[in-house]
């Protein structure tokens, strides 16, 4: 988690300079696309985003030179301010990003904690096992997988939801390399187009609805075109995927005691985060944190009945990387 939480305040703070309204009041806005620091600016900032480009090549987080463009950057804006004899917009403006990202971490941050508990009481792992073992086509896979991709990233993760059901393509399909990959191609469509139309399903989408740019009920405009996005290249698809019967697989994995009680207090936690902001106008992470809190006290229930290890939960909320980073990556 730590590499995304970096990435995304430094993204955070080098948009910080075009925005108008701060926590402090209203800020003087300069027009620096004329002169050479703005210009200096958009050079770093390209330069940072072709090292985002090959990391996969370069091995080097993309954390790393965004967060040094982002720091440059704002040097820039505070010089041009300090030119101006403005010594506070400058300042004014990056508190108020600080503000913003930090309403997006504990909004994350519960998120994922719910996501990670669910992980660990093998909520996932028994869908996998369901799927694996009720012996479906190959073709019914690929629908089935593609269509609980689509359903399920609008309120968990894509990388989440992408692991999970590649693992039943992977488990069903054995050495069928071809059904394999675009079994593969169809889950990460899916998750993505599933995560459009949904606040939750993408980080994009929750940055516009914790702004207040887009009403919460607003986004399900979007479900129409997210199902064509989805559907069309699965269709496609479909017609080259190889026939038969794969072999049976034998899996039997069953949810640990609280699984489902976990997911139905993430459900509420969602919906409370949704409440806090249309009805209440309070940050939707309030909501979110709320619902961290409630999970927190059923983790120490659990750990009582001795259904849980010591600190769990704890441990999820502060060690979910890979996770979390997927995330923003698929």
């Amino acid at each position: 988690m730590k590499a995304a939480v970096k990435a995304l305040f430094a993204l955070v703070l080098s948009a910080g300079a075009t925005n108008a309204l701060a926590s402090g009041g209203e800020v003087t806005m300069l027009d620096l696309t004329a002169t050479w620091l703005g210009g200096l600016s958009i050079l770093i900032f390209v330069l940072a985003y072709m090292l985002v480009i090959g990391e996969e090549f370069l091995h080097l987080r993309k954390s790393k030179p965004v967060m040094v463009a982002a720091g440059i950057i704002w040097v820039f804006v505070a010089i041009s301010y300090n030119m101006a004899g403005d010594t506070t917009s400058a300042h004014t403006m990056i508190q108020h990003n600080i503000l913003e990202y930090a309403e997006l971490l504990l909004f994350l941050l519960a998120a994922m904690t719910y996501v990670n508990t669910m992980q660990e009481r093998n909520v996932f792992a028994a869908l996998r096992s369901v799927l694996v073992s009720r012996g479906y086509s190959l073709k019914s896979i690929f629908w089935i997988t593609g269509l609980l991709a689509f359903c399920i990233s609008p309120i968990a993760d894509n990388l989440t939801t992408a692991l999970v059901m590649a693992a039943v393509v992977m488990a069903v399909g054995g050495d069928n390399k071809t059904f394999i990959g675009m079994g593969c191609v169809n889950i990460v469509i899916a998750a993505n187009a599933g995560g459009a139309f949904s606040p939750f399903g993408d980080i994009t989408t929750l940055m516009v609805w914790q702004k207040g740019k887009v009403e919460f009920l607003g986004f399900f405009a979007l479900l129409v075109p997210a199902i064509v996005n989805w559907l069309v290249p699965a269709i496609l698809m479909s017609l080259f995927l190889p026939k038969g019967q794969p072999e049976g697989v034998t899996e039997e994995v069953r949810i640990k005691r609280g699984g489902v009680t976990v997911i139905f207090l993430f459900l509420g936690t969602i919906a409370m985060a949704v409440t806090f902001h249309s009805a209440l106008h309070l940050p939707s992470m309030v909501g979110m944190m709320t619902g961290l809190g409630v999970l927190k006290l059923y983790g120490y229930y659990l750990k009582l009945k001795g259904d849980l290890p010591h600190d769990t939960i704890e441990q999820h909320a502060g060690s979910s990387e890979a996770h979390s980073e997927g995330q923003f990556d698929i």
